[in-house]
């Protein structure tokens, strides 16, 4: 009888709990700082979501040490939907390759919530370089081999991983030039000091349309929709090149699974808001939508398919 009592009163206890949630703010932790691709999606999905909840949906940078940081803050928080941790998820399954020892198993110790975008990177050139496509840019590098450098934002970067596997895939050899984020690896091909960078959406999608930059080809298996203009790499006779920046929403590990659920929904309600339709075309992503196992699945296959990648380039971070 008094095992009975019990398992009535926790049973009570979760679903008074998940009734009132939530009955104060909801913190969502980003791992890169203010301006970036994920803090503006961060942001921009707050706005609906917190409409949503009927609390406010609070974005709180944590960056450094390509996200490890806000990865450890988060699964040190409690499981209550409190704390969420919106994660490059690409950035997630780099890192599980990338560091010899992480605070955390990069699966086991999250809970997986949401998928909620999915972004190509965009192959772009200076408009200087004698390169109008992808096969140009290929014939020039194979012609002139260590003469061409290219930019990125750090060793081990999801920028810097896609070169290389230009030069793999292409047979062709430039420099690698890292730099301390997406912004110094722009302004230095704005200014001329590399050749070409695999740059995130925003930056690229602006100074295209400037003129600034020539763009060559996009690492989504699909023409984005920002820019329809611009082929694939695929396209571009690289048959295996594809490279997606996933964006979602984990949380520390053993979070109520009922939660889980009711999250999962707000996210994809929230994603498909009518105010959110011109931010995905402003940072060129798409918004997708799957359960938390199937997320979850997706992230462990991401870790399998860009390990080789990772060991390829040499990389390494302590």
């Amino acid at each position: 009888m008094k095992a009975l009592l019990f398992v009535l009163l926790a049973w009570s206890g979760v679903v008074f709990g998940q009734g009132d949630y939530p009955n104060k703010p909801v913190r969502l932790v980003v791992g890169f700082a203010a301006g970036g691709i994920s803090d503006v999606l961060g942001r921009a999905i707050a706005i609906p979501l917190s409409k949503q909840l009927g609390q406010q949906v609070i974005v709180e940078n944590k960056p450094g040490a390509g996200t490890t940081i806000a990865g450890d803050f988060t699964v040190k928080s409690a499981p209550d939907g409190y704390t969420l941790w919106l994660q490059d998820i690409t950035t997630h399954a780099i890192n599980a390759n990338l560091y010899s020892k992480l605070p955390y198993d990069s699966i086991k110790d999250f809970t997986y919530v949401a998928m909620v975008a999915s972004t190509p990177l965009m192959l772009v050139v200076h408009p200087s370089t004698p390169a109008g496509s992808v096969k140009e840019l290929i014939a020039l590098l194979k012609a002139n081999p260590g003469k061409y450098s290219y930019g990125s934002s750090g060793n081990g970067t999801i920028v810097h991983l896609s070169a290389e596997m230009l030069k793999s895939a292409a047979g062709v050899d430039a420099l690698h030039v890292p730099y301390k984020g997406s912004n110094p690896a722009t302004a230095a091909i704005l200014g001329g000091e590399v050749t070409f960078v695999f740059s995130t959406m925003p930056p690229a999608i602006s100074n295209v349309k400037a003129g600034k930059l020539r763009p060559l080809g996009v690492t989504t298996p699909k023409r984005s929709g920002a820019v329809p203009e611009v082929p694939t790499m695929i396209e571009s006779g690289l048959p295996n090149f594809e490279i997606v920046l996933y964006s979602g929403v984990l949380a520390a590990k053993g979070m109520d699974r009922a939660l889980v659920r009711r999250l999962n929904a707000e996210f994809a309600r929230a994603v498909q808001a009518p105010e959110m339709q011109p931010v995905w075309a402003n940072i060129g992503a798409d918004p997708i939508t799957m359960s938390p196992d199937a997320f979850e699945q997706a992230t462990a296959a991401e870790i399998a398919k860009l390990g080789p990648v990772v060991k390829a380039s040499g990389a390494k971070v302590d």
